[in-house]
């Protein structure tokens, strides 16, 4: 079979059994870029020159559930961070309402499978960080009333009450306080995002959670030994907990070349003055620059597929997803430069022999029922038990 037939082959599969994507950084990128004004970056039409995500490619991508970000950055804190958190939120309602013949409101299983039937995209959102909550469990239970149906127990840095992958730990995992953040999550149905925390954290947070838990963009640190990435051990926790690690696409967690190039691309901002994770066109241009000057070692679809078989080793075919983070890195693999390239990954994966009930699983299944099983869990608890009222010490 050549390349191009594989290619139909991937987009028949996904045309029925569409991509649920565990992270896309979309309304940062529209903070960031235009302040939240949609008529500067209207996503009915091509974006390229400015956005990873469009609607014209995410339809070309075969997306048809798309968990956005409500990411506010973890430099942010205390009411701050909660407040920009919900402008967050708010962006992704005026995203829903602006174009409603494309993307369609979902805060349940059942929500998701109706938006595939209509054909639209279902839109849920993940919130990236505690920090959002300001260490409270009131804030917590708002932010999924409002439909949030994941959050990212740490950003970058550690919190008051959960170590972080990428900073130092004070912790060992998750205190007390964190533990109860995971048991209101459990309550509410709202899904524990185990991205960007540290292992020790993961191991804490499963050994807790009595609902599946999800890793919305990280990959095999077998693979590519990073800290944003999972152990093995923790991958092979996933069958009896019922979780979903989600592979990302960011080139310096999947390859190893790749990290040190990147490191060096991001001091290059913060040396002009600019943060590392801004994809403005101010901070493009700088990496343009700099990649001409020092070119990247390219991560491609076979990279990310590289993980995926590990991971599906490890964990199981029941057990894996995909979360590329578009609009939340500066940087893509070659083939899956942006929404549109999903087609391409999964053409990849066809070529090494999975089959299209695994893909479907891969793609859709597994997500779906990750949070089903996760909302029966919440009736369950809410029916015994109410909301904690515990605060940080």
């Amino acid at each position: 079979m050549s390349a191009a037939q594989r290619l139909d082959e991937a987009r028949e599969l996904l045309a029925e059994h569409p991509v649920v994507d565990g992270h896309n950084d979309l309304p940062w990128a529209l903070r960031e870029q235009v302040r939240y004004d949609l008529s500067r970056r209207d996503i009915a039409g091509d974006q390229s020159a400015h956005l990873h995500t469009d609607i014209p490619r995410l339809r070309a991508g075969g997306v048809g559930a798309q968990f956005w970000s409500v990411y506010v950055r973890s430099d942010y804190a205390g009411d701050e961070a909660v407040s920009a958190t919900l402008e967050q939120i708010d962006v992704v309602a005026q995203l829903i309402d602006r174009y409603p013949g494309d993307l369609v409101r979902a805060l349940t299983a059942d929500d998701m499978e109706a938006a595939r039937a209509d054909g639209r995209i279902a839109s849920l959102m993940g919130a990236e960080g505690g920090h959002s909550i300001n260490n409270s469990l009131a804030t917590l239970r708002a932010l999924h009333q409002l439909g949030v149906r994941y959050m990212t127990l740490t950003h970058n840095d550690t919190i008051d009450w959960a170590d972080s992958a990428t900073d130092e730990p004070r912790h060992g995992g998750l205190t007390d306080f964190g533990r109860e953040v995971v048991r209101e999550m459990n309550r509410v149905g709202m899904l524990v995002d185990l991205s960007h925390v540290a292992a020790t954290t993961m191991r804490d947070a499963i050994a807790v959670s009595a609902a599946p838990v999800v890793f919305s963009h990280s990959s095999a640190r077998a693979v590519c030994d990073h800290p944003r990435n999972i152990p093995d051990d923790v991958l092979a926790l996933l069958p009896a907990n019922g979780g979903v690690a989600m592979a990302t696409f960011v080139p310096k967690f999947i390859l190893p070349a790749a990290v040190e190039w990147t490191l060096a691309a991001d001091e290059n901002l913060r040396a002009h003055g600019l943060h590392h994770l801004d994809t403005t066109p101010e901070a493009m241009a700088l990496h343009r620059a700099f990649e001409e000057a020092r070119p990247r070692p390219m991560a491609t679809a076979a990279t990310v597929a590289d993980h995926l078989d590990h991971m599906r080793e490890v964990a199981g075919i029941d057990h894996i997803g995909i979360g590329g983070d578009y609009d939340g890195t500066a940087f893509t693999p070659s083939g899956l430069d942006d929404v549109a390239g999903y087609p391409n990954l999964v053409a990849e994966l066809l070529t090494r022999g999975w089959s299209k009930a695994d893909l479907a699983k891969l793609t859709w299944s597994n997500a779906v029922r990750a949070l089903r099983d996760a909302e029966a869990v919440a009736r369950d608890l809410s029916a015994s038990r109410g909301p904690s009222n515990a605060v940080i010490r």
